[in-house]
């Protein structure tokens, strides 16, 4: 029955899959979880030009503030590395990797995520 199906990392559907999953595995159930929780903020105009945020040193508007100091920031992409790392080492496994590609290549796990859309590199962006 595994050899019913054989992935392959040229097909596009699993390359969609693959990368919905890596995000939702190094990303969306990292610390950013935490960062996340709490209450958001409303806005009557749709925009949040109308929310301001009051500290002991003024107000900031909403579309000003930032919304990680560079504590979480570094937490969170220290997390997001392991993550990623835990992710290629598994997938980089003949049976595991194997196993996971052969899962995604018959379903979606996700198919409720809008799938990816093919970005244009900038030379910078490139290795």
């Amino acid at each position: 029955m595994k050899d019913a199906i054989k992935p392959t990392f040229s097909d596009p559907i699993l390359q969609e899959r693959l990368a919905k999953y890596l995000v939702q595995q190094c990303f969306r159930n990292s610390v950013l979880e935490d960062l996340h929780a709490g209450i958001a903020p409303s806005s009557k105009t749709g925009d949040y030009a109308d929310v301001m945020v009051c500290t002991p040193f003024g107000d900031i508007s909403w579309n000003r503030l930032s919304r990680f100091d560079d504590a979480e920031m570094k937490r969170l992409m220290i997390d997001v590395v392991d993550r990623t790392y835990q992710f290629i080492r598994q997938l980089f496994d003949p049976e595991v990797g194997g196993e996971l590609l052969r899962q995604l290549a018959a379903r979606d796990p996700l198919p409720g995520w809008e799938n990816p859309k093919e970005l244009r590199a900038s030379p910078s962006s490139q290795l």
